[in-house]
């Protein structure tokens, strides 16, 4: 899987629920939290609950307030596009950023998908050490049932 390149001309707010956590901490399922956080999102229905969300948003998984690397720890909003930030609890805001993006495309079933393309993910960047992250927001976006697309932010 090749990613594509792909420059977010403005930036847009997404609404959802988050939760805080670091890569170390998933790959132990007795710390992981990814798993639940997705889970209550489609257990309670909480995508047509979203206020304010747009009538044409897809399904994000954004990635934001990172504490430094891939090694620190991150949000990770389960949410939809929404008109304007300003949620108020247990809703919570994130804007993802204007700039540029790699795009890791895949389809198949879920989650299994997505943990798979983040280990091409994990691995292309560490094959291409000359494109630097910009650690700022990464997102999912969910086309339909079993189709993602990771964005990840770079430095250009």
């Amino acid at each position: 899987m090749q990613p594509t390149r792909q420059t977010l001309a403005a930036a847009f707010p997404v609404s959802g629920i988050t939760v805080r956590t670091t890569n170390q901490s998933e790959r132990d399922p007795q710390t992981a939290k990814l798993a639940a956080h997705w889970g209550r999102f489609f257990v309670e229905g909480l995508f047509d609950k979203i206020p304010g969300r747009l009538p044409d948003s897809g399904m994000y998984g954004v990635y934001s307030a990172y504490e430094s690397d891939h090694t620190g720890a991150f949000d990770v909003t389960a949410g939809a596009a929404v008109s304007a930030l300003g949620a108020s609890a247990p809703w919570r805001g994130v804007e993802i950023q204007a700039g540029k993006y790699l795009v890791f495309t895949a389809k198949g079933a879920m989650p299994q998908v997505v943990v798979q393309t983040w280990g091409v993910i994990w691995q292309f960047f560490q094959d291409h050490p000359e494109i630097q992250r910009s650690y700022a927001t990464d997102f999912e976006a969910y086309h339909g049932p079993d189709e993602v697309a990771v964005h990840i932010g770079i430095h250009v």
